[in-house]
């Protein structure tokens, strides 16, 4: 197994803690999940932060900081469209 598919694995077991802690289910289509997990991935060995990759990285540490996986939108995301933008989180 090399790096980035560790790093990945224990990106899947932080979204299922994460989901788990918070009431929140995972995407239930393994492929956009799959997709999620990846674009999260690559942004933190690019970055060394998981941006959320639905989201774009404007170089404003401030604002950038908003969008670090899970971002300060999700949960009225979650709670308005079931989902979050990313389609990483649902409602539980």
């Amino acid at each position: 197994m090399n790096e980035h598919d560790k790093m990945k694995e224990q990106m899947y077991a932080w979204t299922a803690k994460y989901a788990e802690n918070n009431g929140f289910k995972l995407n239930p289509d393994k492929e956009i999940y799959d997709i999620v997990i990846d674009g999260l991935t690559k942004n933190k060995e690019k970055t060394g932060k998981q941006y959320c990759p639905c989201r774009i990285v404007i170089g404003d540490e401030e604002q950038d900081n908003k969008i670090i996986c899970p971002c300060i939108y999700h949960k009225d995301e979650i709670e308005k469209d079931g989902m979050c933008h990313c389609a990483l989180f649902f409602k539980g």
